[in-house]
This record gives structure tokens, C-alpha cells and sequence, in this order.
């Protein structure tokens, strides 16, 4: 019996909310080229001479908020979990282990168990739904960078999104679908950012991506196939479909925006501050590009955005928790890797 290893990569977290754990976490993650797409000389004075010396004091407090006594980083935990229950659904044929991009368990610790159990494939599932250069496109090069040393190489699978898998959109639905969304006043599908200049970046025919005319990304094409913001549009269209939702009733936003250079929109800030001003209360917001709740949600959304809302005159922002280790996306991920 052929053996297939799979590799589940998700984006990484400081080791604990120690200042300087986090430093070095934002270190490596925003020394990465992919992340932060300028020259060495540009990105090394950006990241090691303002922005991380500027942030990480503050991003340990925030990361400290999140953090659990008993299991630690929210998004280890989860992803933790969600390792042992897709080991479990599968049978004996598979080797299944967990890797972050930045931090531990690193890339290189989780390729090398699955070398040691002398796998004759190896899937590589980054937990990112919709493709980016700075998440996907990062995690697959750091399995080539290290891969390429091996006299000998396995097959390897790449599975480069599942924005539209079915079961992975089910699985929102079904969580969205748990707050009762129809006694909301509207619902915010918030995706994490992007500067504009990556998604231009995606457009290899130079002439369908115009960042400032978003109708580009309404319908994925040749030309947008892996522009992030039109499969953030269509994991949206199909869990609205789902959901049964009119135009008038949700909202598509970007969250978590760094630096001064534009980024795409609508941002989600500014559109709960709309929503308050149109009179809205009551705010129901899904993060689809989550898969395990994280800083980003369980901070971001849930605290910042939410004193936002009430100062605007608003009332309440209600996250719907992402898919961590549920049921129905462990079924969603065994699915992906053995299809």
C-alpha cells in the first residue's frame, strides 16, 4: 500500500505573547518578500527600523487579550485540533501533520516527519481559501525551498485554493446559518487585506485587473483565476446563494490593512461606520478568510471594531466564530486531500 503524507500549513503565531516572541514572529513574517513585495534594502528599513520596532510592544498586549492560560495561541489550538481529527478520519494509508509558515511547528520539522515515514506522496494544504502570493504563494515556495535539497522527491499535490469547494462553503454556511442572520440588520463578509499591487501582480495578461474598477473581480476568468479579491467574491456569491440573501442585506469588506500604499476596498471599518449611520444596530460579521479564529478575529472584529461600531452609533458587532476543528470542515479538508 502506497503511503501519502499530508502537510496542513497555516499562517503561524508567536510562540507565546512575550514582547519578544512577538517580535520575532512579525520579524520573519514581514521580512518575508511575498508578504512585503519591495527590495531587501526597502523592506529591511520599513520592517526593522519602523514598523516592527513601532508595533510589536502594542501586538503583544493585543496577542496577550487572546491568548488562553490552558491551550495558548487560538489559532495553534484549533489548527492542533484539526490536525488530530483529520488523522483520525483517515485510514492508515495517510500521514497527516501540522505546519505554520512563520514559527513552530515549522515547514521544514513537518516535511521532514513525513520524509521519515518515507511517504510516496505528499499533499500540501495550505488552510488559505483563497490564493495569495503572500499566504499561499509563500507557503509553497518555503516547501520548494527546502524540498529542493532532497536527492530523492516523492510526488508532491498542490492544492492551491477552495474558495468555491463546496464543502468548505457549506461549512460557513452552516455556522453563519446557527446566528439566525435574518434577525440581523445586515451581514459583513470581511476578508482579511491586500495592497492593490498584488492583485495586479495575478493579472498575467496585464489589461483585466483595474484596482480602482472592481468589476473586474465579478466573475472569475482566464485573466483573474488567482486574483484574490474575485475568489473572495466568489466564496461570497456562494455562501449568499446559500443564505438566501439580497444585495441589500450583506456587504463584501477588507480588513487589516498596513501602510499608506492603497489596498483594496471597501475596508471594513469604514463600512460598519456606514452601516451605523444608516441606522443598523445589530451587525452580523463572517470572516471566510479564516479558517481558525485568530488576532484578526477574535480581536480585530470582535473588540476594535466593535468600540468602532458603538462610537458610530451602533450597537453590536457578532462575530460568527470560524471553522476551527468542526465537524463539517474536518469533512471539508479530508474531502480536498483525498480527491
Amino acid at each position: 500500500m502506497k503511503k501519502k503524507g499530508v502537510l496542513l500549513i497555516n499562517l503561524g503565531t508567536p510562540d507565546s505573547p512575550k514582547p519578544s516572541d512577538v517580535k520575532k514572529y512579525l520579524l520573519e513574517f514581514l521580512m518575508d518578500d511575498r508578504v512585503i513585495d519591495f527590495g531587501w534594502l526597502k523592506r529591511t528599513l520599513l520592517v526593522k527600523g519602523i514598523i516592527v520596532p513601532f508595533r510589536y510592544k502594542n501586538s503583544a498586549k493585543i496577542y496577550k487579550e487572546i491568548w488562553d492560560e490552558k491551550t495558548g495561541s487560538p489559532l495553534l489550538f484549533h489548527s492542533e485540533n484539526l490536525t488530530d481529527k483529520v488523522k483520525a478520519s483517515l485510514s492508515d494509508e495517510y500521514v497527516v501533520e501540522l505546519a505554520m509558515r512563520y514559527q513552530t511547528p515549522s515547514i521544514k520539522s513537518g516535511l521532514e516527519k513525513l520524509r521519515s515515514a518515507n511517504v510516496d506522496e505528499i499533499i500540501i494544504l495550505p488552510l488559505f481559501p483563497q490564493y495569495a502570493s503572500s499566504s499561499t504563494g509563500t507557503a509553497f515556495q518555503k516547501v520548494m525551498d527546502i524540498t529542493k535539497t532532497w536527492n530523492t522527491l516523492p510526488t508532491i499535490k498542490w492544492i492551491g485554493s477552495f474558495y468555491d469547494h463546496p464543502k468548505f462553503i457549506q461549512a460557513f454556511v452552516n455556522n453563519i446559518q446557527s446566528y439566525q442572520p435574518e434577525t440581523y440588520d445586515h451581514v459583513v463578509f470581511s476578508y482579511h487585506g491586500l495592497p492593490e499591487r498584488h492583485m495586479k501582480k495575478t493579472d498575467l495578461t496585464g489589461k483585466h485587473c483595474l484596482a480602482e474598477n472592481y468589476s473586474c473581480c465579478n466573475t472569475i476568468c482566464d485573466a483573474n483565476k488567482l486574483c484574490y479579491r474575485a475568489q473572495c467574491k466568489a466564496s461570497t456569491d456562494l455562501m449568499v446563494d446559500q443564505l438566501g440573501l439580497n444585495k441589500d442585506q450583506y456587504s463584501m469588506s477588507f480588513q487589516s490593512r498596513l501602510g499608506r500604499d492603497p489596498w483594496i476596498q471597501p475596508f471594513t471599518d469604514h463600512v460598519l461606520k456606514d452601516l451605523a449611520k444608516q441606522g443598523k444596530k445589530k451587525i452580523l460579521v463572517v470572516c471566510p478568510a479564516f479558517v481558525a479564529d485568530c488576532l484578526e478575529t477574535l480581536y480585530e472584529i470582535s473588540v476594535e471594531y466593535q468600540e468602532e461600531f458603538q462610537e458610530a452609533g451602533g450597537e453590536k458587532v457578532q462575530l460568527v466564530e470560524s471553522l476551527n476543528s468542526n465537524d463539517d470542515w474536518v469533512e471539508a479538508v479530508v474531502d480536498m486531500v483525498t480527491s
